[in-house]
């Protein structure tokens, strides 16, 4: 076993079993269960024209998504990422089964802290807010994006390239962190066994960390694994029906409102408070933070905390 896990892999093999598990997922798993979702729907006679045009939007923020994260992606592979790789990591990891399946584990490590810092600080809510937004959950919600939910993983990422983990590895591994979570956008499948519920994130697990109930917030941040939150507090499960959505709903279907409402409403916000420090403080703050005496007229989504 130890032979096997430590045999050097050419990229042309890590590019095919990503290539199975990421980009193929979604033919074979993604939308073949998207359309029993929308099959489940009809027969619970659930299914309508603002489920549909949820779901349109959220395809649209992933649109707008992907261009940003393309362009990001570019940057960061290309200039940023072999950057430090070249002046700044330890001594080059080799490729292999060992290597890869250490820089998935670290990647859903760090997901987890990039994941909670998304609802922990103002401007990493002000964007991630979107994707908590829906009062629906199935597979396409799991493509509803905010306008700088592509950033943060960058920054948080640096890590593992310091580490000596080539950059292409590291950025294929977060992607496979991301796929499995968009598996998990699903009412379909209820609780499974005790030992894949206690050490996997699951349908289950996630629909708790969608949910607006107040008991819900601020829970279940994993990728893949559940024991990151088991082990550091943040633990929920799912005992009262989830109700999702957002503290302050935006109740629209409009793309472009749904894209850029988070935004919006930190700059109204960011235009209510009095100081600069306090502006700035309001950036990293947990995003219901106001500065003392300083009340605001603006209703905050504290959804997440």
């Amino acid at each position: 076993m130890i032979e096997f896990l430590s045999k050097k892999l050419s990229w042309i093999d890590v590019d095919y079993w990503f290539y199975i598990f990421n980009d193929l997922s979604f033919v074979y798993l993604i939308l073949p269960f998207f359309v029993l979702e929308l099959v489940r729907y009809a027969y619970q006679k659930r299914l309508n024209k603002n489920l549909i045009l949820d779901s349109v939007a959220n395809l649209i923020t992933f649109g707008a998504f992907l261009v940003t994260e393309i362009i990001l992606g570019i940057l960061a592979l290309t200039k940023l990422y072999f950057w430090i790789y070249q002046n700044f990591s330890l001594p080059h990891l080799e490729l292999n089964w060992c290597t890869i399946i250490a820089c998935i584990l670290l990647a859903d490590f760090i997901y987890y802290w990039e994941h909670r810092a998304m609802h922990r600080i103002g401007i990493g809510w002000a964007t991630h807010t979107v994707h908590h937004s829906s009062p629906h959950f199935n597979m396409s919600v799991a493509y509803r994006f905010g306008p700088l939910d592509a950033i943060l993983p960058i920054v948080f990422l640096f890590p593992l390239v310091m580490l000596g983990f080539d950059p292409i590895l590291v950025l294929l591994s977060e992607l496979f962190v991301q796929v499995f979570q968009t598996l998990l956008h699903t009412e379909i499948i209820g609780k499974l066994t005790k030992p894949v519920e206690f050490i996997f994130n699951t349908p289950s697990h996630h629909r708790v960390h969608h949910g607006s109930n107040r008991q819900y917030w601020d829970k279940n941040y994993a990728g893949i694994l559940i024991v990151w939150d088991r082990l550091l507090g943040t633990f929920e499960p799912e005992n009262e029906k989830v109700i999702y959505g957002i503290s302050e709903p935006i109740d629209s279907v409009n793309p472009i409102k749904i894209f850029f409402h988070g935004i919006s409403r930190f700059l109204i916000k960011l235009k209510q408070i009095k100081g600069f420090r306090n502006k700035c403080l309001a950036f990293i703050k947990p995003p219901d933070w106001v500065p003392e005496a300083q009340p605001l007229n603006q209703k905050n989504d504290t959804k997440g905390f």
